[in-house]
């Protein structure tokens, strides 16, 4: 299975995104609001500048206390992004972020993103993939 296959069942493949110079509590509000882990560091032009995540705040807070807060995202996002593209397997995805210690990829293809998928993503996508594995193995089994 590949990355394509996960973003078509998700649906909406829009990317949420944050400008650099977003606060760290704006940041923090909109992961709560969207119930969700990570966030697209993005400028006016739609580029991945980095990935900032609740892991990267909450590591912030426990060096800074409460001052964390008032940072803004450039100054603790992730500058390193990791990504995939739309042809690359599942598989390797799981790798990459095992790996990585990460739990988001952003899918970039020519220097775009068209999707971020996230560990859960993979994981539901590499289960369902099993699951049919299993089902064609016990018709063939059965003979059906």
């Amino acid at each position: 299975m590949q990355v394509l296959q996960i973003l078509k069942s998700k649906g909406d493949a829009s990317v949420i995104t944050v400008p650099p110079e977003m606060t760290i509590t704006a940041a923090a509000r909109l992961l709560s609001e969207k119930r969700i882990g990570a966030v697209v560091v993005s400028g006016a032009d739609r580029h991945a500048d980095g990935m900032l995540s609740e892991r990267d705040i909450v590591r912030e807070v426990g060096r800074q206390g409460a001052a964390a807060l008032e940072l803004t995202v450039d100054a603790i996002m992730t500058r390193k992004i990791v990504s995939c593209t739309r042809t690359d397997t599942i598989e390797d995805v799981l790798k990459r972020m095992t790996a990585g210690r990460f739990r988001h990829l952003p899918v970039i293809e020519e220097g775009e993103m068209v999707g971020l998928i996230s560990i859960g993503d993979a994981v539901k996508a590499r289960l369902e993939a099993l699951h049919m594995e299993k089902e064609a193995l016990t018709g063939m089994i059965m003979g059906t």
